[in-house]
């Protein structure tokens, strides 16, 4: 996972954590919040080991490589 994508994973994050916690638009008990929660969890997750599941499974990469010489 390349750092552009780790950035907008943690921005994302961020957005939740405000429309859940600080902003208190979303309710965190409700269907939406619960939702809201587990995909920032996931979101956080990914973007601290730089890995994710999805990408692997449909062989997609955003991290870039140097090609060999």
């Amino acid at each position: 996972m390349g750092n552009i994508d780790r950035g907008i994973r943690l921005l994302v994050v961020l957005v939740i954590a405000y429309l859940l916690f600080i902003g208190k638009q979303v309710d965190i008990s409700s269907l939406l919040g619960t939702i809201l929660a587990v995909a920032g969890a996931v979101f956080l997750l990914t973007s601290l080991v730089s890995w994710c599941g999805i990408y692997s499974l449909l062989g997609l990469s955003t991290c870039p490589v140097k090609a060999k010489e």
